[in-house]
């Protein structure tokens, strides 16, 4: 048996990391699987391992607020030191580009423990967009054992740094396997959720989600403004935005939005609230990059509300634009999508970013390896 610890943090990362895990889960006489959590984000990571059916067993609670980066890293490492001193471990598995997933990385190449990096290969090739996640990606790809490379494009980019080809391995992107894992009872159980706080899920529904730190100070103004226009201006769509707890986007966000009747301002969304509405909607706009991984299954316009994307595939593919925090080409590309009805602008690509088998890949390579 092997002792393989999935180390994780935030939302994004759970949603990911929760088919590979419950994969692995089904074959106890060859896995004990060891469930970290950093609490990168506390209370959003908790919610959503809760709704997999998973619970972790180690948490660490490294957050403090308004830490800077230096200091959460030496805390999360700090910590995961520990953690490693106390529990014989075979292998890593970290998903994506957090803190976390760059503390746990380390951590391990500094026990000399393999690592296993899902999602591997994704670049923007520019340090700062997006900020610190660029730099904290191309990091780990420097100490990984085994890379799973959602496209091809990512598996390129990985070449294009050396990577031994033998360690790259093409799976899809496990997202997509997440969504399979919902019942359909399960997400339209969320109808209920919508219709007790009285928000209208129609054919006129605006999903919008902003957090990014790239995007805090002046973007975040020009992105509040551009959707007050849109608001005001298509006064009979429901925009619907899930306002992430940091204070940098939240009390801008309430201060200039709240006011406004056809914006639904809720507080961050249980997973099956937030598929619900993306499975519904006319338009999305956010900055997230799992919704631009999501959004082309339910064949919705998404619009990226970022300078560069490391998910070129969607852009490529014409599932999602790249409007960055341009006031002007938000408001131009929205209207593109809200002065039509919502079969006529319904996207017919396929998903470019996999097709829900994954986690089943992942875990045949992982045995293979041992």
């Amino acid at each position: 048996m092997k002792n393989i610890i999935f180390i994780f943090g935030t939302r994004p990362e759970i949603i990911k990391l929760a088919p590979v895990i419950l994969e692995m889960k089904k074959y106890p006489a060859d896995y004990n699987v060891i469930i970290c959590n950093t609490e990168q984000q506390k209370e959003l990571s908790n919610q959503t391992l809760a709704y997999f059916g998973l619970k972790a067993d180690i948490n660490l609670d490294c957050m403090r607020e308004n830490q800077s980066l230096s200091s959460v890293q030496a805390r999360i490492l700090t910590s995961l030191d520990k953690v490693f001193c106390d529990n014989k471990i075979d292998a890593t598995i970290v998903q994506g580009d957090t803190m976390t997933v760059l503390c746990g990385a380390l951590t391990s190449f500094y026990h000399k423990i393999p690592v296993f990096h899902v999602e591997a290969g994704l670049r923007s090739y520019d340090i700062y967009e997006p900020f610190p996640e660029e730099v904290m990606r191309q990091m780990t790809s420097r100490v990984a054992e085994l890379h799973f490379a959602p496209t091809e494009i990512n598996k390129e980019a990985l070449l294009k740094e050396n990577i031994d080809k033998n360690k790259i391995h093409v799976v899809g992107n496990t997202v997509i396997d997440a969504l399979f894992c919902l019942s359909k009872e399960v997400v339209e159980d969320s109808k209920k959720f919508y219709e007790e706080k009285g928000i209208p899920i129609d054919d006129k529904l605006v999903l919008i989600t902003a957090h990014r730190r790239e995007n805090h100070g002046e973007r975040i103004d020009r992105i509040i403004e551009a959707v007050k226009y849109l608001a005001e201006k298509y006064n009979d769509h429901t925009f619907v935005i899930p306002v992430h707890p940091n204070p940098n986007v939240k009390n801008k966000i309430y201060e200039r939005l709240s006011s406004l009747n056809n914006i639904y301002l809720l507080p961050p969304l249980d997973y099956p609230y937030l598929v619900y509405l993306m499975k519904n909607a006319k338009l999305i706009l956010t900055d997230s990059g799992g919704i631009q991984e999501e959004a082309p299954s339910f064949a919705c316009p998404t619009l990226v509300m970022r300078y560069e994307t490391e998910r070129t595939e969607g852009i490529n593919a014409g599932v999602s634009k790249l409007v960055g925090a341009d006031y002007e080409k938000i408001i131009e590309e929205s209207e593109k999508v809200l002065n039509f009805s919502k079969n006529s602008t319904r996207l017919k690509v396929r998903n470019p970013y996999g097709d829900g088998t994954a986690s089943v890949k992942i875990e045949k390579i992982v045995r293979k390896y041992f």
